[in-house]
């Protein structure tokens, strides 16, 4: 891991802190990412006898980003572009036009949404890329990264991810709250 990736995970993960809204980060940055290639995915490119998409072009260097940043991280989200990638062109395949982009403005909508709703509701904070917007891309990394974790791999990641610097830790979240059990009297 660099220097470069531990401390920009690190300033990534003051402004994720509450579960729920890292949750709410994996289903928005899952559905942004198809948003994203789905309409790409339209557009054919044919060079040396190499037939694609536009789709896998304009991915190709986020993903070597990534590989730079952490290469089993990288690796791994390669691995899930790839099978995002195969699904966004089985659906450009099957469906109309129509059907695309309305699939994508919904994905649009409900992937900005989960970010909008993990940040006001349960982090109660602006998201990370309004201080830097370099943090756009660190979005899967960081979920990559927790998945990483609760497998049990990547114990360096966990030292940075699990470990809550004092300005950091604030009241959980108003979801928290409403689920604390006060303990039983003793009698």
């Amino acid at each position: 891991m660099s220097a470069f990736f531990k401390h920009q995970l690190a300033d990534y993960v003051e402004y994720h802190r509450d579960p729920w809204n890292c949750a709410m980060h994996v289903f928005g940055i899952i559905a942004l990412f198809f948003a994203a290639i789905l309409p790409l995915s339209l557009w054919p490119i044919g060079a040396l006898g190499v037939h694609t998409t536009l789709a896998p072009i304009m991915v190709l260097p986020v993903l070597a980003y990534w590989l730079v940043l952490d290469a089993a991280i990288g690796a791994a989200i390669l691995g899930a572009a790839v099978v995002l990638l195969s699904a966004a062109a089985f659906v450009v395949s099957h469906a109309s036009l129509t059907v695309i982009w309305s699939v994508t403005a919904m994905l649009i909508v409900i992937g900005i949404g989960f970010q909008v709703v993990g940040h006001r509701v349960f982090e109660q904070r602006q998201p990370a890329l309004v201080d830097n917007p370099t943090h756009l891309l660190l979005g899967p990394m960081f979920v990559m990264a927790k998945l990483f974790i609760a497998l049990g791999f990547r114990r360096d990641l966990a030292a940075i991810i699990q470990t809550a610097p004092p300005q950091a830790q604030r009241d959980p979240s108003p979801l928290a709250n409403k689920h604390q059990v006060e303990p039983l009297p003793r009698s």
